[in-house]
């Protein structure tokens, strides 16, 4: 017995296009045929389950895939023990091009459930992707019900043949899918990169997979490890998994040496129907927390990383797995099509996140604080990206305070209500500004830590959605609670700084409670956040002016003795102390220019020298 034909499409010329161009990367032929195996395997599962007449007598035991590497023969080989076909159904499935197999078998076997069946395969199309690779692909495969093993071989160019398969040729029960590698397929040919492939696609197959490069040697009768994990603790139920597997699970995945800080068990079934764990990764510094990973399965097989339409951007810096076996793919399993179904997934996981995080801070808010300085980056990012996040998380947001400890804005808020309502002093770096710093703890005003990039951007977005309250940094404005009584500018005091400062920079006169500090140069809150922007979009590459008038104001402390002094001074002196209290004055808000150093180093030398 022997037939010819030719690969059935219904549009001309469609083979070469399946072969070139069905998938964006080649080598996930090895997850289209790898898939189909399990496939395979469970059909034949369900078939025991169901009783059907021909399956009853096989045990639901002992199911595997098998990929076998031959180099000399320059081959890859996938077999399964599952189904198989009988010379009909290959003519129907193989020799057939978009005629899907598995969907064939959920409207026989599983109706209204199909959604259930654990069946990977939904577009038929995913065997031809072996041609991707391949010279020529040969199928063997024996029916479980019996029949006579067939052999089906193709070339590249869509011409087949069937033929009668000797018994020893075909699998006991099930498929192999031979496939002879051209010359653009060769790269395949090396155990490396097919365990990198079957490990990073397969992973969490439903069947037991198991890699033979040709090298190894059974020292024994046991049977080796599979390279994938059947059962992944995602697919459980959270009340059966321990901490210990949630960490080794995050640990095997994402070959972080480091613990996560916690995790979110997902596991939704109507309407939706997805499984997933999400990790929260220790984050070592702000930038490292973009380098998010989650990956996405369908039924098990790997898809893609941070696929943004299913995870929100914000919550791509997480690390975690999420399947979904009812995402709306396009036919190659590459990419997602529009869906409602897809932004509901979106939406519930944004709320269990948030409702996790407020969940922590309520029942153990300690530990919550313990852990702050390494999720606020994450939180912030998400509230200032989504709107809806913030008003599900702003309840649980902390600040740091520079004394120690933290604080919510309204807890803040509360506390200064009768020293400065509404206005909250904050600091972006506690060595530098520690001079400010303590002056306002001085008055009794608590200052705040906002020492991330991302933190004023994140204070910004608080004044738009908190009407009245406002960020300034310590060195932005005087607390009114700072400032005494009988300030009154002192006569040619403010001609010695005028010939020292910008022209844009006003001068005051102030009678701090303070007494031991002579001067303190602000510069006002919006010109500072502008500066800082401009610094952010240069350092981002963009073009931005590198430099523009600064807001800034010189108030000269009257209740100092040095200030007091300096309209009776010599005026050769009043100026050299003018000067270096300026320069000290800048010295506490920027590093000085490499001129501005070296003349304060002068003029410092210069003071030792009259003492």
């Amino acid at each position: 017995m022997e037939k010819k034909g030719g690969i059935g499409v219904e549009i001309e010329h469609i083979f070469p296009v399946i072969k070139k161009w069905l998938y964006s990367d080649k080598e996930i032929f090895l997850r289209e045929i790898v898939s189909n195996a399990c496939d395979a395997v469970t059909k034949l599962r369900r078939l025991i389950s169901l009783g059907e007449d021909a399956a009853r007598e096989i045990p639901d035991e002992g199911f595997c895939v098998t990929v076998a590497l031959d180099k000399e023969a320059k081959t890859i080989t996938v077999t399964d023990n599952g189904i198989g076909m009988t010379e009909e159904e290959v003519e129907k499935y193989i020799c057939q091009i978009a005629l899907s197999g598995a969907l064939d078998f959920i409207e026989k076997y599983e109706g209204e459930n199909g959604a259930d069946s654990g069946i990977i395969g939904h577009f038929g199309l995913g065997f031809y992707s072996a041609f991707m690779v391949s010279s020529s692909v040969d199928v063997l495969t024996r029916s479980f019900t019996g029949a006579d093993p067939v052999k089906w071989t193709c070339t590249e160019d869509g011409a087949y043949e069937i033929h009668e398969c000797s018994e020893d040729e075909a699998p006991a029960r099930g498929t192999s899918i031979v496939m002879h590698m051209s010359e653009e397929g060769e790269e395949y040919l090396n155990e490396s990169r097919l365990r990198e492939i079957l490990q990073k696609y397969c992973a969490f197959m439903p069947v037991a997979i198991y890699f033979e490069d040709g090298k190894e040697e059974k020292k024994d009768d046991k049977t080796p490890a599979p390279i994938n994990d059947t059962s992944p603790l995602y697919l459980k139920n959270p009340s059966d998994c321990t901490e210990e597997e949630y960490k080794e699970f995050y640990k095997k995945v994402f070959h972080d040496f480091r613990e996560p800080l916690f995790w979110i068990h997902l596991k939704a079934d109507y309407p939706l129907n997805f499984r997933g764990i999400l990790y929260f990764p220790r984050i070592q510094n702000e930038f490292e927390s973009l380098e998010g990973q989650v990956k996405l399965y369908y039924n098990q097989v790997f898809v893609a990383d941070n696929i943004k339409e299913v995870i929100p951007e914000y919550l791509l810096m997480l690390k975690g797995v999420l399947d979904c076996p009812e995402l709306p793919l396009n036919v190659s399993r590459s990419y997602l099509q529009n869906s409602g179904y897809v932004s509901k997934i979106s939406s519930h996981i944004t709320k269990k996140v948030a409702d996790k995080l407020s969940s922590m801070f309520n029942l153990d808010r300690p530990a919550f604080e313990n852990i702050w300085r390494d999720l606020k980056t994450f939180v912030e990012y998400g509230c200032l990206r989504d709107s809806k996040f913030y008003d599900k998380t702003v309840s649980c947001l902390l600040f740091e305070k520079c004394s120690g400890g933290f604080c919510t804005l309204d807890e803040y808020l509360e506390g200064a209500k009768a020293i400065h309502e509404n206005k909250v002093y904050y600091a972006t770096d506690k060595v530098s500004q520690a001079g400010y710093i303590s002056m306002f703890e001085a008055q009794g005003i608590e200052t705040l830590l906002l020492d991330r990039i991302i933190d004023t951007q994140f204070a910004q977005l608080i004044e738009n959605k908190r009407d009245g309250v406002q960020f300034l940094r310590v060195d932005a404005e005087l607390a009114d609670a700072m400032k005494g009584e009988g300030a009154a500018e002192i006569p040619g005091v403010a001609e010695l700084f005028k010939k020292l400062v910008p022209e844009q920079t006003e001068i005051k006169f102030e009678a701090l409670k303070d007494t031991s500090v002579p001067a303190v140069l602000n510069v006002s809150e919006d010109s500072r956040r502008m500066e800082d922007m401009m610094k952010m979009y240069t350092a981002m590459g963009q073009n931005a002016p590198t430099s523009f008038p600064t807001q800034a104001t010189l108030i000269l402390n009257t209740a100092n003795p040095l200030i007091a002094s300096l309209a009776d001074a010599d005026p050769e002196k009043a100026a050299l102390i003018a000067k270096q209290i300026y320069s000290l004055c800048l010295l506490s808000q920027r590093r000085l220019q490499p001129e501005e150093l070296r003349t304060f180093l002068s003029d410092s030398y210069s003071i030792l020298g009259k003492l």
